[in-house]
């Protein structure tokens, strides 16, 4: 287990409006509030998951009705040619009819749909109304340039409103879009412009990070300039104000071909299963994989999962601290939020500059109401301790969320305690670029445990399984699969179908293979422990790397720890730790010995620890998923492979 804490009390309430703590022999589980349970959408999880479970089409049938259709679909699911499965086939729709369009009809117009803050703090504010009108321009500027239904745009801009915009625009024309982090290097950028084959870039000419200026025009120049041959125009944003070179019949500046555009551009009804965007993820091979979702399917999938697991209110104010450039991004800053139609924050910068309380400063003066975060993110946060977030009126919290890898109990515990002030439930999703939706996760009804994404969300069913297909018994390491279809789900790779089937069918038996480690526990919750390359086979015994980071992490000494398995003449592997201490601690034998106990006493006397260094960083993503290949690659005097993702 990974939370080791065990004791048999019974617990008891903290306050009137927070959540109820019980003891079990196993862990302690935290019950919301009755006033949470009254005034929630979905009152009853076990309920909900009971009606999902009996007639899963029929479930997202309904889920379906809450959003505009030009046509309705013939039949919710076909599945004759699984696993190329195809979600309300026969419908005609477009996304963005339900994210801005249908808005215009209603008081939504007037509310304002982003707040976006630049790190120097420039503000921008945009309605439902205002946005509308931004999109129907840009998308006017990509007709007239000859972008038309099918086409690909690539993306390629901080977390600022012309990425919506982009997004929005190239969805109301039938585009495809396909975003790529604003981090990435020209090569990652190149190898991905030319996958997709897109006709046009849209990028800013710089953006601010950590009180820097980072050029992305340049990095642009580079990819387009080196083998880029299906490039015709850039549009480039002036998001800072510096000197930039233009190519004279190649880039166009954002505002001088929007500003005075007035033609009203009809939204192109599309087919359901018509793809919407391609988003590239890495693999195994150092070849990413374009992965295609659709209008239809993932419009009621993410609209559906946004709204039940956030609970949404008409005035909520919500953050996700996410970038665009990764599916959180798609499906829970841009698509989900305006499909929902409350007021969204875009924040270009990191949370703990110029100050360390910045994310909590902002929380406090815009009135945020959820909060959506990596554990990456909470970690950094408690590094710095309590005094900053106490600095600051955080009353108006009132649901967290986790997203991007598991979350130890040690941060969950610090989240709930002194950001969400133990009364806020914490949202713990598991899911993935594939799925594009919410697939373990709670409801704010629902009984939480500290580190698991509790079961899957209704009509989902999820299983832990051996290499062949068999599920394993309770409380026994496998890997997670998937045994049914959803609507959001990956409808192929993009011109590679071959691999779709090999990558996540063909691996394991009759189930989507995720590719992730975990095991379910006797209450029926999952405990998400690391990808299954993340996991160590030491003296026959399966331990997932990120257990082991969790164990060093809930002692008081680190901060944040990257762990790896080395080849070992006789118990086939053997665990590294590479560990980052908290200010006030100093490197020693002394404590090294004293983190192998603490993680023997934690997580059992198998999983021991051989080798212990303190470093000042560790490789990271920009999307903060500590690389774990490459610190094994140095380690082990390896080449390092594709770095491109490597934030540093």
């Amino acid at each position: 287990m990974t939370d080791k804490n065990k004791q048999s009390a019974s617990g008891g309430e903290n306050k009137e409006e927070g959540l109820t703590e019980v003891l079990t022999e196993e862990t302690k589980f935290y019950y919301p509030s009755a006033a949470m349970k009254e005034n929630a959408t979905v009152k009853d999880w076990d309920e909900a998951i009971h009606v999902a479970e009996s007639d899963p089409e029929a479930f997202w049938a309904e889920a379906a009705e809450d959003l505009e259709w030009a046509e309705k679909w013939k039949k919710v699911l076909d599945d004759s040619k699984k696993p190329f499965y195809k979600w309300f086939v026969g419908s005609k729709c477009n996304i963005f009819q339900n994210a801005l369009e249908r808005h215009q009809k209603t008081a939504v117009k007037d509310k304002i749909a982003i707040i976006s803050e630049q790190e120097g703090g420039r503000i921008q504010k945009l309605t439902y109304s205002e946005l509308y009108q931004e999109v129907n321009k840009f998308a006017a500027a990509l007709k007239k340039l000859g972008i038309t239904k099918g086409d690909r745009v690539a993306v390629y801009l901080p977390n600022i409103p012309e990425t919506a915009i982009t997004m929005l625009a190239c969805a109301k024309l039938g585009a495809i879009h396909s975003v790529v982090y604003a981090g990435f290097s020209y090569l990652a950028l190149r190898d991905r412009i030319n996958d997709a084959g897109a006709k046009l870039l849209v990028t800013a000419n710089a953006s601010q990070r950590r009180g820097k200026i980072v050029n992305l025009k340049k990095t642009c120049d580079k990819a387009v300039e080196e083998d880029c041959l299906s490039i015709e125009y850039m549009i480039v944003v002036k998001n800072v104000d510096q000197e930039t070179i233009m190519k004279e019949g190649r880039d166009l500046w954002f505002k001088n071909i929007t500003q005075n555009e007035k033609e009203n551009v009809e939204t192109e009804i599309v087919d359901g299963n018509d793809p919407l965007f391609v988003l590239y993820t890495s693999g195994t091979t150092s070849k990413p994989k374009g992965v295609v979702h659709d209008h239809a399917g993932y419009m009621v999938g993410v609209n559906r999962t946004f709204k039940w697991v956030f609970d949404l209110k008409e005035d909520d104010v919500y953050w996700c601290t996410a970038d665009p450039g990764w599916i959180t991004g798609h499906s829970y800053i841009i698509y989900g939020p305006l499909m929902a139609g409350i007021t969204n924050i875009m924040y270009e910068g990191v949370p703990d500059y110029p100050e360390n309380d910045r994310i909590w400063e902002m929380i406090e003066r815009h009135k945020i109401t959820i909060l959506y975060t990596a554990p990456t993110l909470v970690r950094l946060m408690m590094k710095y301790g309590d005094e900053p977030p106490k600095k600051h009126n955080l009353a108006t919290l009132r649901l967290l969320g986790s997203v991007g890898e598991p979350i130890n109990p040690e941060a969950w515990r610090w989240f709930y305690r002194v950001i969400g002030q133990e009364k806020c439930p914490i949202m713990d999703t598991w899911w993935q670029t594939e799925t594009g939706m919410f697939m373990i996760t709670p409801l704010p009804v629902a009984a939480l445990k500290a580190g698991s994404a509790t079961r899957p969300f209704p009509s989902i069913k999820a299983s832990i399984v051996d290499k062949k297909g068999q599920r394993v018994p309770v409380g026994k390491g496998g890997f997670l699969a998937i045994n049914n279809p959803w609507p959001a789900m990956l409808n192929t790779l993009w011109r590679n179908p071959e691999r779709y089937l090999e990558t996540y069918w063909e691996k394991i038996p009759n189930v989507y293979t995720t590719g992730d480690m975990g095991f379910v526990d006797k209450d029926g919750y999952f405990w998400i422990q690391g990808r299954a390359d993340d996991v160590m086979n030491i003296s026959g015994h399966r331990i997932g790397t990120a257990e082991i980071e969790s164990a060093l992490v809930s002692h008081e000494a680190v901060v944040e720890a990257g762990v790896i398995g080395k080849p070992h003449p006789i118990k086939g592997e053997s665990a590294k730790g590479f560990v980052i201490l908290k200010k006030g601690f100093e490197p020693s034998d002394e404590l090294i010995d004293a983190l192998k106990k603490h993680i023997r006493n934690t997580l059992g006397p198998i999983a021991i620890v051989d080798e212990v260094e303190f470093v000042d960083k560790l490789p990271k993503t920009r999307s903060g998923k500590i690389m774990r290949r490459v610190l094994k690659a140095k380690e082990l005097g390896l080449p390092l492979g594709d770095i491109s993702t490597l934030e540093d």
